[in-house]
């Protein structure tokens, strides 16, 4: 990286490249944004894409362009709350659709108030409770 940042500093001194250029304006843009460019080198285990970033507004996108065709406002409210929930059980590595139907099964618990909400989160903290497919609650396992 030491050479790469040499010879991009050669470039505008030795007058080599036009900075009013393609090139020039990528280099501009390189000697601008440099630090930021090379972060990666400097956080250890700093990934080298953001593919998981990408995957995530994907999912929006397609929600989006999904949405148009809701016929309700009940219809859209449902939607967006699938779109919401999913992907929160997926970033706690907990299965959406057996995730989904325990929460369905345990509605009436949650309108009874015999379940407090915060204790249906799809990953088991300490002191929380765990929601398995069958619908049941249980103590979470150390």
């Amino acid at each position: 990286m030491k050479i790469l940042d040499d010879w991009r500093a050669r470039q505008f001194a030795e007058h080599t490249v036009e900075p009013n250029s393609g090139p020039g304006l990528a280099i501009s843009t390189m000697q601008n944004h440099w630090h930021k460019l090379t972060l990666f080198l400097r956080v250890p285990g700093a990934p080298l894409d953001n593919d998981s970033c990408e995957r995530a507004f994907k999912k929006a996108i397609l929600h989006r362009k999904n949405a148009l065709f809701y016929r309700t406002l009940n219809g859209a409210r449902v939607g967006d709350l699938c779109m919401s929930l999913i992907p929160t059980a997926e970033g706690h590595q907990t299965e959406p659709f057996p995730y989904l139907v325990a929460l369905q099964r345990l509605v009436a618990a949650v309108a009874a108030r015999s379940v407090r909400v915060d204790a249906l989160e799809p990953s088991p903290g300490a002191g929380r409770r765990r929601i398995l497919a069958r619908g049941e609650l249980i103590a979470a396992r150390p």
